[in-house]
Formats: structure tokens, sequence, C-alpha cells
């Protein structure tokens, strides 16, 4: 089986090191001979130094030579890994990918056009890393009624909120440790803003409902926004704070979510701090299943692509995935609790109002004199309520914050 790597940063070279490592044990267990036959980088010069340069090649045209069996796409954006994952599929390889931002943008498009050319289309490590997620959803969990994934499938954001938490630091701060260490880019955007999670959480669910979903209809709210107050109301509610990916069915449609949240301690996805992933399904049939995970890194993600590839040999079934239509919920479904700041600069006015908007509801009342804060813990609504009152609030400032409920279910 000869294999066409693209791209050899930290997960290609990642995942040359494992195919390598494991050739042997293919071959003693399947008998198959795997061979990395090229790997094509832009600059082949920078890895004239390494045993294996011979391999480097910046010639796009050897993905397509007739001996390739398999295409390992390990490059980011769309382009041009859009059209080396086309052409590949469509001279019939079968395509390994960890770029979700494709899989989200052209899911319906390439796999499609893999089952039309009886190749597979794999992407395990565009969701979670080094989580095994994607397979089990479309094996293991087929059939068992999933209601709801509950997750935290950006680790940058994680790390960050977890350093901001634990240590008491500025966003800013955070983030600079972040990069430093590699958790997060030079330019960061596509993580702290929630798109990253988007994208991954779209795939998620088109995987597990059946239904289309366009990462760019997902209400999307980052972390760039959250101060040291937040944390500190956070830590008085004796609560996590969290950027949640949320996919739930409902009557009337499915709510798609990224957004900050808080989360009681007792619930598991609460305890999934730094770089790490966590995902929480929820089904009519299996109960609870969580998974957790190193959500990137060299060797997680790797890990994920050669399961694709193990896949692969094991000659795993190519069906035809088939996805309907659905209405996507930009509000949160059920009636539970939520934490709003009010920054006011008038404290007596703004309490009044608070006392009528939310006369009917119970609601637990604070408030920080020297920030010109109040805060309101109010029980047991929807979230379209929330907004409707909170258009009332024109000379006030405010976020809110679903809170997310402990794993027993107790009132919260």
């Amino acid at each position: 089986m000869n294999i066409a790597l693209l791209g050899y940063g930290t997960v290609g070279s990642g995942t040359y090191e494992l195919i390598m490592k494991n050739k042997e044990m293919i071959k003693d267990k399947y008998n198959i001979d795997i061979n990395i036959k090229s790997i094509l980088v832009r600059n082949k010069q920078k890895y004239e130094n390494l045993e294996h340069y011979n391999l480097f090649t910046t010639d796009s045209n050897v993905i397509f030579d007739n001996d390739i069996d398999v295409v390992i796409s390990l490059i980011g954006g769309l382009n041009p890994s859009y059209d080396y994952v086309k052409k590949a599929l469509k001279n019939k390889k079968h395509v390994i990918t960890a770029n979700k931002d494709l899989i989200a943008e052209y899911f319906i498009e390439l796999n499609n056009l893999a089952y039309e050319n009886n190749v597979s289309l794999n992407y395990e490590a565009s969701v979670g890393g080094g989580i095994p997620i994607l397979r089990p959803l479309n094996s293991m969990l087929v059939g068992n009624n999933v209601d709801s994934i509950y997750s935290i499938i950006n680790g940058t954001t994680n790390f960050i909120l977890s350093q901001m938490y634990e240590n008491n630091l500025s966003y800013d701060e955070a983030l600079k440790i972040a990069q430093d260490l590699g958790f997060a880019e030079s330019n960061p955007s596509s993580d702290v803003e929630g798109l990253d999670a988007s994208r991954k959480l779209a795939i998620l669910t088109m995987l597990t409902f059946n239904k289309y979903i366009s990462w760019k209809d997902i209400k999307t709210t980052g972390i760039t926004n959250i101060d040291a107050l937040d944390i500190k109301y956070a830590k008085k509610l004796d609560k996590k704070i969290k950027l949640f990916a949320i996919s739930k069915k409902s009557e009337n449609g499915i709510y798609l979510g990224v957004r900050p949240v808080y989360i009681e301690k007792s619930n598991q996805l609460s305890k999934i701090d730094n770089e790490y992933n966590g995902i929480h399904i929820k089904s009519a049939l299996t109960g609870d299943i969580l998974i957790y995970g190193k959500g990137a890194g060299k060797f997680p993600t790797a890990s994920s692509v050669f399961s694709d590839l193990i896949s692969i040999i094991n000659k795993s079934p190519i069906n035809k995935i088939n996805l309907g239509e659905t209405t996507i919920l930009e509000n949160y479904p059920d009636s539970v609790n939520w934490f709003i700041r009010f920054n006011s600069n008038n404290f007596s006015k703004t309490t009044e109002k608070i006392f009528k908007v939310f006369n009917s509801y119970k609601f637990d009342l604070n408030t920080i004199e020297f920030n010109k804060e109040i805060t309101v813990k109010i029980y047991n609504v929807k979230e379209e309520f929330i907004k409707k009152s909170l258009k009332k609030f024109e000379d006030e400032s405010y976020k809110y914050y679903l809170i997310i409920k402990g794993d027993s279910d107790v009132e919260n």
C-alpha cells in the first residue's frame, strides 16, 4: 500500500513517525507492506538534514500517481486542500485528512465523491484531535437515539480559560502562555472567536443526527470578552467557566451553539482542563457517554490519522451519507438557570427595573457597588425569555451565561 503524505508540520511528522514505527506490526497482522512514497511540502530544503529527505517533493502531481493508494492530507485551510482532496478522490485514492475547515465546508460534496469512486474519506482527526469520536458515532452509536452532545472541543480556549480560572490571569496573559507553549497560533482568532469549535460541532452533528448543518449557521460566541469579573463570579457561584459546543435535539429542530457557559463542578466536563477535550453524548438507550483526551498535539492527532489508515486496511464498508434538512434553533430550548451581569450608572433605577421585569420568576440579586455591577441568577426559564427581557434594559450594558447542571441533574 503506497501513501502520499501532504504536509510535514507537527501532525505530518508525527504521522510519518507513527507509520514507520508500526510498519512491521501492519505487515505481521494484515500481511500488507506500507510504503510512504512521497511527502508534499512547499519548501523541501527545510528537510535536507533528514534521513528520508529523498521522499520530499514540491510537485503536487505525485499525489495522483497511479501507484498511490492513500492520500493523507495534513495541510490546513481550504486552498489548495480542497483541490488536492477532490482530485485524489476522483482518481480513486482513499483520503485521510485532519482538516476540519475542509470537511465542515464541503462535507456532502466530498463524501458523495468518495462514495461514487468507491473509496473512503476519513477525517477522525478533524474533531477532538486524539479522541476517537467520529467512528464510534458512525458505528457503535448508530440507532442509539442520541439526544444531545455537550462538548469542549477546542484545546486552545480550554487552556486559556483554565489558566484564567486557576492562576487568576487576565485573558491576554493566558493567551500569551498558550502561544508560548504552542497551544495557540500567533493569530488565534479561529480558536478564541469560537469558529474552530463551530466547524467541529457541525461535523459532529451531521454524523450524529444525519442532518445537514452549515457551520456558518451556528450561533457562535468566543472567549475574547471574558474578563476577571466573569471568573470571580464563577468562583463565587462555585462553578467553572468553559467554552461549550452544544448540539441538542428538540421538537422544533436542533439547537446548535458555541458559547461560554458556567458549569457546576459536579459535572464531569468541568474537570476537563487545559489542552484536553471532552465530549459528553446523551443517548436514550445507552445513557451518558463521556469521551476524554488530548485535543491536539503531535502524536494524539497522528494517532487518529493512523486509526483511519487501519480502517482502510481493514476494508471498512464505504457507505453513502444521506443528510436530511432541519431547522437550526438559535435559542437554548430548555428551561434552565441563567446568570446575568448588569453594568449600570443608576443602581436604584436598574434594581427597580430588574424586580419589575423578573417579578414572576425566582431569582437572586447581588450588587457590587464599587464597579457598578448588579448580578442576577434567574431560575428555570428559557433563553427566549431572557433575550426578550433584556431588550428592556436600554440604559444598561449586560451579558448572560447559560448555567450547565451537574451530572446528578439536581437543581442548581
